[in-house]
């Protein structure tokens, strides 16, 4: 039996973390001591102790258990076990906990098979995920059940775990200090199940009867550290945030380390680069035309010449766009004019700027009052391009920086009063 499993606590007395939800008087411990029970969906990184909540519900609650891993499970299995979950209900009138672990990758088919059992109060069903459920639970199935939010065990917490670990019968042929932890704790990510894997090879591959673990025990042994990052899971999502949002506020350190995060978890590159295309248009705009100049090339170099040396370019990149002035005002723009033209409808194009290839055009005045700007001094012309009905609309709003604060004063110049410039 894997160290984890054999530490899994048999008791709430024994459970570690999830205060919030079963430490004194908190709803968990209340509805499991309660003999209180209803549907839920346990959602929190892994090795945290969704699966531990689930099993005491039951042995608390001396009710039937039955357990599903959504990798391995069809909508047949779901039907199988919903019919001997109706046996058991008929029999002993209490509704028997159906366990889904990694709920999120049941398909809609799947999700919705469980529906009528979950209503019918058939059984009692007890989902965990990693995932965001909003996203990835169907509406249905989440609007029958309460949401818990589990969270990353602290430091202490895991600590604590470690301690109970090697004081535990499981290493009972061997006499243990716990010298140093950092390592331990950085590997797992908060994840318990993983700390406590690592802690078993660490021990059992040290042949003394007595074992020091140190930090450099534990790096000797465990060569490569994995880090918790999953394409197409929230973590992934969480840390493109974090590196955005870092660049978006002039923080080229933080920018950097999120950067160093995606790439040493295998992050698609050219997925990176594009990122920062849009974030050169989107937050740097006229602020610093040559960002967008900057991100494109990033990409198309990247494209070209690949890992490893494309790291340096995309580092190049990322600090650049974070140093570099910020504005929003040509996104907030283009989204102020397309919610305008969604008010506004069609509205009719100006004679004067229609085109007209054709005699009967022509006559009918299409064109006719066009002043061409270069013409003019300062290749500028005082005339209406919107519509008769936006005569005046102020869309564009220039950033306060530098570059538009002269954009700002060269559209005074311009037009005068006309935009409020």
């Amino acid at each position: 039996m894997p160290l984890a499993e054999y530490l899994r606590p048999k008791d709430l007395t024994d459970y570690i973390g999830q205060t919030h939800l079963v430490g004194e008087g908190a709803i968990l411990r209340n509805a499991i001591e309660g003999g209180q029970m209803h549907s839920m969906i346990l959602w929190g990184p892994p090795g945290v102790g969704k699966t531990t909540l689930a099993g005491l519900f039951a042995q608390k609650q001396a009710r039937d258990f039955f357990a599903l891993s959504a990798i391995n499970s069809g909508v047949k299995d779901v039907r199988e076990i919903i019919d001997k979950a109706q046996n058991q209900f008929n029999f002993t009138g209490k509704s028997p906990i159906l366990f889904i672990d990694e709920i999120h990758r049941f398909s809609k088919s799947q999700q919705d098979s469980l529906l009528n059992a979950v209503e019918k109060g058939i059984v009692v069903l007890i989902g965990a995920t990693t995932e965001n459920p909003s996203f990835e639970v169907i509406s249905p199935l989440l609007s029958r059940c309460q949401l818990y939010v589990l969270k990353h065990l602290t430091e202490e917490e895991l600590i604590s775990l470690l301690q109970q670990a090697i004081h535990s019968d499981y290493f009972a042929d061997k006499k243990i200090t716990l010298s140093e932890t950092e390592a331990l704790i950085s590997l797992s990510g908060g994840d318990a199940r993983k700390m406590l894997g690592a802690l078993e090879i660490v021990i059992n591959s040290v042949m003394n009867t007595e074992v020091n673990v140190t930090n450099d025990l534990v790096k000797s042994k465990i060569q490569q550290r994995i880090l918790v990052y999953d394409k197409q899971g929230e973590n992934h999502y969480d840390i493109v945030s974090a590196f955005i949002k870092s660049m978006r506020g002039s923080d080229p350190n933080a920018t950097v380390y999120w950067l160093a995060r995606m790439i040493e978890a295998g992050e698609d590159l050219l997925f990176i680069a594009r990122r920062m295309v849009i974030l050169a248009s989107e937050d740097i705009g006229n602020a610093n035309p040559t960002a967008i100049i900057m991100a494109v090339n990033c990409f198309e170099a990247v494209n070209k010449i690949g890992y490893p040396e494309s790291r340096i370019i995309l580092s190049q990149t990322a600090v650049y766009l974070a140093t570099s002035p910020k504005s929003n005002s040509t996104y907030l723009a283009i989204d102020d004019a397309i919610a305008l033209v969604k008010a506004t409808g069609n509205l009719p194009v100006p004679l004067h700027l229609r085109n007209a290839p054709t005699k009967l055009m022509k006559d009918l005045d299409y064109g006719k009052e066009y002043d061409y700007a270069h013409n003019h001094a300062n290749n500028f012309v005082n005339l209406e391009f919107l519509p008769d009905a936006l005569s005046g609309k102020k869309i564009y709003e220039p950033g306060i920086n530098a570059r538009e604060n002269e954009l700002r004063a060269y559209l005074k110049r311009c037009w005068g009063e006309k935009y409020n410039y």
